[in-house]
């Protein structure tokens, strides 16, 4: 089932993606506009008072073929957009014990659930009312269900606020998510084919389970005991940091094999290290990510296509889309975890939200089984991009008491 699911997902790439070409200024190129842009637009931002990542997404929306068409969305593209992904997990693993990961778990679990049933079913709704097929709005509802982690964690991680006890269950809730989402869509993709393996499916739920409860119960005890002595014996430079990496990536690739995205691993290799590696691992991994989140956030705004929102029609269904997404995930994800308290359950509602890189390929799959039209695609993109774009001000309203609180205890946080 995987090695199909890669096969329709590249080619599904293939339909929307374009060649970079020999032309060897191509690609130093298009790394310092992406880079520079970003960079640029996340100060412009900062000085407004807004979340920085929002003015990344708005650099690749400016640079695509929408507006200024100085940069399409090549095929370096999703190499380093998934690079960039594993890092910035990795990174926040490196924050984040499993302990209290493993305190949140029933909450959590809670969230990722009910993040995932009222989502998908408010989207069938929707698109069903809206009188497209039946498989059209079952692939739509699979859309809405995964959440973008990496949104969520990086406004987390700039505020300081990983360490929250909504952090917590906002990380865990999403490493379910994935779980339960990747399963959907196996599910939807087995529906649109004609043809359902219950077997197979029951087979990678438990695989992908097994495989996080063991990294999280026995990881970090594992790493606690090998990486010092590893270090000790270790002459290269960086010893630490490279032992880090191998894990990483082992811990990616194991996570893929399993059914769970690459993602996954490497956040559950950072939360393994979390309390055995030194502050340098940490520095060195911030600076890897520093460079290559860029990419990943750049690259949801290349995908925007303004020109398919000329018809009302489209704008309309686009829209309701939108507020479906947002108000879907923030009533199933802030139910789940009200037993926290509102403000709480608000931040978890509302750090659940952005979709990412997920509900695209969701989408791109659908489109490649022609399961889904051109315009229902359009719109699900538009819905993605939204709801990653209202994610980080809504967030950063929700955790502004949090923030606060926190100055006051520590006045120069």
């Amino acid at each position: 089932m995987l090695a199909r699911r890669g096969k329709e997902m590249t080619g599904a790439y293939e339909a929307i993606l374009i060649s970079a070409g020999p032309d060897p200024i191509k690609l130093p190129l298009a790394m310092l506009l992406v880079f520079g842009s970003a960079k640029l637009l996340d100060e412009v931002f900062e000085r407004l008072q807004q979340p920085g990542i929002v003015g990344q997404i708005v650099a690749g929306i400016l640079l695509g073929p929408s507006v200024l068409g100085w940069l399409l969305p090549d095929n370096f593209f999703p190499a380093l957009t998934e690079l960039g992904l594993m890092f910035l997990l990795f990174q926040v693993g490196l924050e984040v014990k499993s302990s209290d990961l493993v305190k949140s778990g029933p909450t959590a679990t809670l969230v990722a659930v009910l993040g995932v049933v009222v989502p998908f079913f408010a989207g069938w709704a929707l698109l069903s009312a809206w009188g497209e097929p039946r498989i059209e709005s079952i692939f739509v509802g699979a859309a809405m269900v995964a959440t973008s982690v990496g949104i969520t964690a990086q406004v987390l991680a700039a505020k300081a606020l990983l360490q929250e006890q909504a952090s917590r269950i906002i990380l865990g809730a999403a490493v379910i998510d994935d779980v339960l989402g990747l399963l959907l869509l196996a599910l939807v993709s087995s529906v649109a084919k004609g043809k359902v393996n219950l077997l197979e499916l029951g087979l990678t739920a438990a695989l992908a389970l097994g495989f996080i409860g063991i990294v999280v119960k026995w990881g970090t005890k594992t790493a606690s005991r090998v990486i010092p002595r590893l270090h000790l014996k270790m002459r290269a430079g960086e010893g630490q940091f490279a032992a880090a990496m191998m894990l990483m990536f082992a811990l990616s690739v194991l996570a893929v094999y399993v059914g769970v995205a690459a993602i996954i691993g490497a956040f559950l290799a950072g939360m393994a290290l979390s309390e055995s590696v030194d502050h340098r691992v940490h520095d060195l991994a911030q600076g890897v990510t520093e460079v290559l989140v860029p990419f990943f956030l750049v690259g949801i705004g290349l995908r925007f296509n303004v020109t398919s929102f000329s018809a009302w029609p489209m704008v309309a269904l686009s829209l309701l889309l939108f507020l479906v997404a947002v108000v879907s995930k923030f009533l199933g994800c802030g139910l789940g975890s009200y037993r926290l308290g509102r403000m709480d359950a608000a931040r978890v509602g509302v750090g659940m939200i952005p979709r990412g890189e997920v509900g695209m390929v969701v989408a791109q799959i659908g489109l490649s089984l022609g399961a889904i039209s051109s315009r229902i695609y359009d719109a699900v993109i538009f819905m993605v991009i939204t709801t990653t774009l209202a994610a980080p001000p809504l967030l950063k309203v929700a955790c502004k008491k949090t923030r606060q609180a926190l100055e006051e205890e520590l006045p120069f946080a």
